[in-house]
């Protein structure tokens, strides 16, 4: 690489590296914010939030990557042209076509970055993740089994056990349900099992009673019952199925799918390959924004005001291209079959900042002031 080459790549890396991290923190901070609210307040330790959070970076990277690459470029760009370097440089005999490599180049390694997350750690993080939520629903599960306490494992709703037997049979049961506004309900059982149904844990009550108290007028109902099944899946995490969802796979199964892996995902063989195919053509944003705000900063003439409109058009053009990649991505979900419209995006982008470098290296013709 040229010394221009190698200072331009440089003002972009480091500008990319600390968009990065800004973006990263402000998603971050969001993503935990609600965690907290899910893991400490249900009892989770700090060392759990986290562990969560960490495996939650990698999806988050993911996202910012390109909009940083898309931002760093703006910025270095606009600083050099406000420090008139572009314009020593264009003025020196450099096109834009050669301006284009280290933007290109930068472009190139912030796709790769996000490659190695969509096709490897993004997958991994998820399976990471899953399995510690199975874990923490059976720990939470397990929680309700405790002899001799009031369990409140939510607002409004009060669980007491009188023993619990090594065969998990619960005896002496009393559950208080006040959550509504209406009526308050008790229900006892002389034994009840936890046992996991299809939506979650379900608390089979047998031989009990159930009083509903109605609070306006005071009124009590009592009914005996047999066995009654009572669902907690409303304030209980439920726990994985054992089978990997698509997300979890890394690119190289997706684009090679068996009737087990389908089967396995519960998607057809089509739709895992087209979304391979938008795990590879989402990468490729990154070079696609990179070249669009080059190509849009270069059109304007050095100007005091600085280049305000430049950028204005290139983020227009930058959300342009990203509506079409949104199109896109809903025909293919609607249509596996089209899943090369997955780089239609990337092609009209690819097209969009070489119409505008070839504008910004044509001759530009010099208006003389009218001679009064």
């Amino acid at each position: 690489m040229g010394r221009i080459d190698r200072y331009l790549l440089s003002q972009l890396m480091a500008v990319f590296g600390l968009a990065a991290l800004v973006l990263v923190l402000v998603y971050w901070i969001n993503r935990a914010v609600v965690l907290f609210d899910q893991l400490i307040t249900d009892g989770q330790s700090a060392w759990v939030f986290l562990e969560f959070t960490a495996l939650a970076l990698p999806s988050i990277i993911r996202i910012v990557l390109p909009i940083a690459a898309f931002a760093a470029t703006l910025y270095a760009l606009s600083r050099m042209s406000g420090d008139s370097e572009l314009t020593v440089m264009q003025a020196t005999g450099t096109s834009p076509w050669r301006l284009a490599r280290p933007v290109l180049a930068f472009g190139v390694i912030a796709a790769l970055l996000v490659s190695i997350l969509a096709h490897v750690l993004v997958p991994a993080s998820l399976v990471r993740l899953n399995a510690r939520q199975a874990e923490i629903a059976q720990t939470a599960t397990a929680r309700l089994l405790r002899e001799g306490e009031f369990i409140s494992p939510t607002k409004g709703l009060t669980l007491y056990i009188r023993e619990v037997t090594p065969a998990n049979e619960i005896r002496g049961l009393l559950l208080s349900d006040t959550r509504s506004d209406e009526e308050s309900t008790t229900y006892t059982a002389a034994s009840a099992y936890l046992v996991r149904g299809d939506a979650g844990p379900q608390l089979v009550m047998v031989d009990g009673m159930i009083q509903r108290l109605e609070r306006e007028t005071g009124r009590l109902l009592a009914t005996s019952f047999a066995d009654l099944a009572y669902d907690l899946s409303g304030f209980l995490p439920s726990a994985d199925d054992g089978g990997r969802s698509s997300r979890e796979l890394p690119t190289w199964e997706l684009l090679r799918p068996t009737p087990a892996l389908a089967e396995e995902t519960g998607k057809d063989e089509g739709t895992l390959f087209a979304e391979g195919q938008g795990r590879i053509a989402e990468a490729l944003f990154a070079p696609v924004a990179a070249l669009i705000a080059l190509g849009s900063l270069l059109l304007g003439q050095f100007s005091r005001f600085g280049v305000w409109r430049q950028t204005i058009a290139s983020i227009v053009l930058a959300i342009l291209v990203k509506g079409v990649d949104s199109v896109a991505a809903q025909s293919v979900h609607d249509n596996p079959a089209l899943w090369p419209l997955s780089y239609i995006s990337a092609a009209v982008g690819f097209a969009v900042a070489a119409l505008l470098l070839w504008q910004a290296g044509r001759p530009r013709c010099v208006r003389s002031e009218a001679r009064t």
